[in-house]
């Protein structure tokens, strides 16, 4: 397994998630923690960074603190999208994730530190058809061939399989900022930090940035997916490939607000507008970097959260989305330039055969970034193509 990234979870039952399947809950719960020669090492790092790079400014961003996967098989006519989180839900299972490492003895309600779900990892979720073992059972007799038994089992399955469950994320967030990911995630601290905070609230990540990021797996209406060749000049993965992506904005939720200003208090009450940003920022994106109008995207759909280990498991959600141009049409466009187009050098395309059957055995393994391995590795589970 590649070391750079891992899968902290995927939506792979329902092969993605709608807007309408996500909630957000804000909270300086969720902030990182911190301590005084830590932030005077951040103020140092971006001092000096400032100093390279006087063009750089520090813009707030979410910081994804844990991350909770739920299903139900229950009153699927009813929308889980609610704000106050009282609905009363039974759940199949419960999964809560965070970027770091895994601990026992925790009440399935409460936070749990993460399981790293690799990308040979178990579903998070589970559906289970009793029916068909005692059916089996009842039918078990010496005058049956083994034939018959084939037959009626295929037959039974097909009749009692039921449809993938709902399925419901919660989002823990936090507010970070770029600053304080160059001091943390993105500093020569970022192992000792960990290492602290594991020993210190059983958390490698509590004291690091984790800002949220989003990417795009795009796909051609001819079924190819889009790849951008990642610029000599850009700051990390230079001259790698990637897939269109960045973050999603706390100041597109904050409207009029300096980026000092925003604050977890402003974000409160607006959780749904938090989600739609996360999800209407990698479309943005595409359209940035890849110069495809907006108009020509489908919804997007959330795959999983990726991490990269690279920058101490920087989380990265990654979508699934579907465009009504073809390969030719997205290469004219991106041509033609777009705002974002000089953060990228050229544009590479996938089938969807290649993309299921890439692993870090392929030669082209090697010149993908962490972020666009993780898109790959959520790809693979989730075969988001059965939404079509």
């Amino acid at each position: 397994m590649d070391s750079e990234v891992s899968v902290m979870l995927h939506c792979g039952p329902s092969s993605g998630l709608e807007e309408h399947q996500v909630h957000a809950e804000i909270s300086t719960r969720f902030n990182r923690r911190s301590v005084d020669e830590m932030e005077k090492h951040i103020e140092a790092v971006w001092n000096e960074r400032v100093s390279r790079e006087p063009w750089l400014f520090n813009g707030a961003k979410f910081r994804l603190h844990a991350a909770e996967l739920s299903t139900t098989l229950q009153d699927t006519s009813k929308p889980y999208c609610n704000t106050s989180h009282q609905a009363a839900t039974p759940t199949l299972t419960r999964e809560t994730a965070k970027g770091g490492t895994q601990h026992g003895d925790h009440a399935a309600s409460d936070l749990m530190p993460p399981r790293r779900v690799e990308r040979e990892g178990a579903s998070l979720a589970e559906i289970h058809t009793p029916g068909v073992n005692a059916e089996c059972k009842k039918n078990d007799s010496a005058s049956e061939t083994t034939e018959t038994l084939r037959k009626d089992l295929s037959t039974l399955s097909s009749k009692t399989t039921p449809k993938p469950p709902d399925m419901l994320l919660r989002l823990q967030l936090g507010l970070t900022s770029y600053k304080d990911f160059l001091g943390t995630n993105w500093s020569r601290e970022a192992a000792d930090l960990q290492q602290r905070g594991e020993v210190e609230f059983r958390d490698p990540q509590t004291f690091l940035a984790q800002p949220l990021g989003v990417g795009a797996v795009l796909v051609t209406s001819d079924g190819y997916v889009v790849l951008l060749r990642r610029s000599r000049r850009v700051a990390e993965a230079a001259g790698l490939l990637d897939i269109p992506g960045g973050h999603p904005e706390p100041k597109a939720v904050c409207q009029g607000v300096c980026e000092e200003a925003i604050s977890i208090n402003l974000l409160k009450g607006r959780e749904r507008a938090v989600v739609a940003e996360i999800f209407s920022s990698v479309c943005v994106e595409v359209r940035d970097e890849v110069n495809v109008p907006l108009g020509y995207l489908s919804s997007p759909a959330l795959m999983g959260i990726a991490l990269n280990r690279t920058s101490a498991g920087r989380p990265s959600a990654e979508f699934y989305i579907r465009c009504s141009l073809s390969m030719e049409e997205v290469k004219d466009f991106y041509w033609r330039g777009g705002p974002e187009a000089h953060e990228s050098t050229d544009i590479v395309f996938l089938s969807r055969a290649e993309m299921l059957q890439l692993d870090e055995n392929a030669s082209l393994w090697s010149e993908l970034c962490p972020s666009a391995k993780g898109a790959v590795l959520l790809y693979q589970l989730v075969r988001p193509d059965c939404l079509i």
